[in-house]
């Protein structure tokens, strides 16, 4: 119970600040160009029911009762109020449809701006204070039945994909998926081969997590003080190879021999330095042996303020890239990568299920790098359609009337109605998978 309230605050204060954020945006460009904001609401007042309300000056600010998002209500502009009253009476010199295009461009703009601007600070103060942890990707492959169907085998090391060369252990299923990657080159012992993907299977790329785990050797590290085989023989630096007389060469393959013998005791071969030994080992009720392995290589890099800056605007716009190409792949319904997407409930599994504020921090700012980039769309609903109806004006000197945008902003409401269905259908039917 603890857990899940502790999910549930982290994602509250998520989207609350990333709303405000977002919100924030285009107020501040309304009112510099003296435009009138009739209101500013975290979450929405669906039937008139607000939880707070204040009117400051021409603008009411409050929090609503539903906590799907939150908006500003501009004077004079068509958007999800659907408020045509205004529309009937002439333009006012305070309203968002007297101004200039240009103008009326940025205070579309400012959200998304506002959003970008978030990432890059959070991601330069993550870098500045923690600095960043990575597993160099020179380690081998351990490899899952979707990994082994697609061509690779535990052991493998990945040298490029197409004609970028991966860094990063922990990102290479992301990328294979996200590149589309139709050529894989690997070293297999000492033999480099080109693995060629199937593209109808990256959408299972994208929805099986761990395809691509750190194939570890079974090397002890320390032995428990609570554990079954406390004086039983072991040392540290001892590398077992194989359980119960099944060849175990990984960490993993031993892990799936014990914990289908809970309880029992079995014969273990080890190695020690040049010598090759065989000890009885007692296997605990959880099908553990009760030791610490050693630990998998993990590099960390500090940054000071000269160098967290230019590093967090890259992460950015590597996190940004990155997200157009998972937003491509769900275009795309030949791969099946739309089942990834999620709602509300998909967005707190990721949350950490204790307090920590670097993990909290990192995920506002992907977030908040996914709702810029999401409201970006050229959907009507979005500030991207608002963005390309601007800019048609601006092109071609001819302003789109206001019925056509009501109708546009109609059918934009429709499609956002059918993403967030498929959302939840996608969190349900993961619950009951």
């Amino acid at each position: 119970m603890m857990m899940v309230l502790v999910k549930t605050l982290q994602v509250i204060l998520a989207l609350s600040v990333l709303i405000l954020i977002h919100e924030a945006g285009h107020f501040l460009w309304a009112r510099l160009f003296h435009i009138k904001v009739d209101k500013f609401f975290l979450f929405f007042d669906v039937g008139g029911v607000k939880l707070f309300s204040k009117k400051i000056g021409d603008t009411e600010y409050g929090i609503g009762w539903l906590p799907l998002g939150g908006y500003c209500k501009i004077a004079g502009m068509v958007d999800e109020s659907m408020d045509t009253e205004q529309l009937k009476k002439d333009p006012q010199p305070w309203e968002f449809r007297s101004k200039p295009a240009w103008q009326r461009l940025l205070v579309m703009s400012g959200g998304v701006l506002n959003n970008f601007l978030l990432a890059i600070v959070l991601f330069c103060a993550i870098l500045g204070i923690w600095g960043d942890n990575y597993i160099p990707n020179d380690s081998p492959l351990y490899v899952n039945e979707l990994g082994e169907e697609l061509g690779f085998r535990t052991g493998d090391r990945i040298l490029r994909y197409d004609d970028y060369t991966p860094t990063d252990f922990l990102n290479l299923q992301a990328d294979l998926a996200r590149r589309q990657v139709q050529q894989v080159q690997v070293l297999r012992g000492t033999d480099t081969l080109t693995l060629y993907m199937d593209q109808s299977m990256m959408g299972a790329v994208v929805n099986t997590p761990g395809m691509f785990d750190i194939a570890l050797p079974f090397v002890i590290d320390s032995v428990m003080v609570t554990s079954p085989n406390v004086g039983a023989g072991l040392r540290r630096g001892d590398r077992i190879v194989a359980v119960d007389g099944i060849p175990s060469p990984y960490l993993q393959d031993a892990q799936k021999v014990l914990r289908a013998h809970p309880g029992e005791r079995l014969p273990v071969t080890l190695v020690r330095a040049s010598d090759t030994l065989s000890l009885a080992l007692q296997v605990d009720s959880l099908g553990l042996l009760g030791v610490y392995p050693r630990n998998i290589a993990i590099e960390h890099r500090d940054y000071n303020l000269a160098q967290c800056i230019p590093a967090g605007c890259s992460l950015a716009w590597d996190t940004v890239t990155g997200y157009l190409r998972d937003l491509r792949l769900v275009a795309t319904p030949s791969t099946g990568a739309y089942k990834s997407v999620g709602s509300f409930v998909a967005i707190g599994q990721v949350f950490p299920s204790s307090w920590n504020w670097h993990q909290f921090l990192y995920i506002l700012a992907l977030l908040s790098i996914m709702l810029g980039v999401m409201n970006l769309l050229p959907i009507p609903a979005l500030d991207g359609g608002h963005i390309v109806f601007c800019l048609y004006e601006m092109i071609t000197g001819k302003k789109p009337g206001d019925r056509f945008l009501m109708v546009a902003q109609m059918i934009g409401m429709a499609l956002l109605l059918l993403l967030m269905m498929l959302a939840f259908g996608n969190d349900i039917a993961r619950i009951i998978h």
